[in-house]
């Protein structure tokens, strides 16, 4: 039984990994030919630093990603605190499944309900143009905000309790206990949460599709322009760098997340360590 299960996860693997493979491999082809390898080269990546149709799509999409991930992770944040603070469990409940909706509609509904939304407002308002950047932000904020809370949120349950409220024993506010106590506990699903938002916002085309203005085109959008006519091998080349940038963040957010884990544990203690000297002092000892 051991011998297939490791069959199975072997082919898993190679499902998933061979086409990405595949594609970094031609990024290096000396010709176009995408049917056979015909030596080693850096020919499209030099193309691909003289195209500026390519970079400027690349810079829209980091622009779009890093400004949902860094909207959805404060307001993600903020959610999951609150949720867990709720005293109503079935207003909780509640808005637990709201939130998740998001996750299960399929992306095409999505992108659909949000363009007749955003074109019914436009048209209320009287814009021009209807559609733009602030409405893919919005929209991959929207459906990006559910995975960030989702990330947050078992950090937040699993905090101790009492660690907030010995920090404003020992004389904080509630606020600078959120900021120097629980925020650097719960930092490790907070990055999880914001590294999602940036991969899915970064890759995101169905929704983009459906909610970007002319003026505006993520490199999901020109790829697929280009698969009208011809994908050439640049473009290989570009999504190369993207996944090596993105394993890269991955492994930085793994190291980071096992340091913040660390640090917490030691911010723990030294808070028990200095709680319990705080009940020991001789005026508390005069009190009791």
């Amino acid at each position: 039984m051991k011998y297939f299960s490791k069959i199975y996860i072997a082919l898993v693997f190679l499902l998933l990994y061979i086409p990405i493979l595949v594609l970094m491999l031609f990024s290096f082809n000396k010709t176009s030919n995408t049917g056979a390898f015909d030596g080693f080269s850096l020919y499209w990546y030099r193309e691909l630093f003289r195209s500026p149709e390519a970079f400027n799509a690349l810079k829209n999409t980091l622009i779009l990603a890093v400004s949902t991930a860094l909207i959805s992770t404060v307001i993600g944040t903020v959610a999951a605190v609150g949720m867990v603070k709720m005293k109503s469990r079935v207003f909780r409940a509640l808005l637990q499944s709201v939130t998740n909706i998001p996750m299960m509609n399929p992306e095409i509904v999505t992108g659909i309900s949000m363009m007749l939304l955003f074109v019914a407002i436009g048209t209320f308002l009287g814009l021009a143009d209807k559609l733009s950047f602030w409405t893919m932000l919005i929209s991959h904020v929207t459906f990006c905000l559910p995975y960030v809370i989702l990330s947050v949120l078992p950090r937040v349950r699993a905090m101790d309790k009492s660690i907030p409220e010995a920090a404003q024993d020992l004389g904080c506010t509630p606020v600078q206990s959120f900021f120097k106590v629980e925020l650097p506990m719960i930092m490790p699903g907070i990055v999880s949460g914001m590294i999602m938002a940036f991969t899915l916002s970064l890759d995101d085309f169905v929704i983009s599709y459906f909610t970007n203005g002319n003026d505006f085109q993520t490199l999901p959008l020109l790829i697929y322009s280009m698969t009208k006519k011809e994908v050439k091998p640049d473009i290989y080349a570009l999504s190369t760098l993207m996944i090596l940038a993105v394993t890269v963040l991955l492994i930085l957010s793994n190291f980071s997340g096992s340091g913040d884990d660390i640090a917490r544990r030691r911010h723990e203690k030294k808070l028990r360590r200095a709680e319990k000297a705080a009940k020991q002092t001789p005026a508390n000892a005069g009190k009791h």
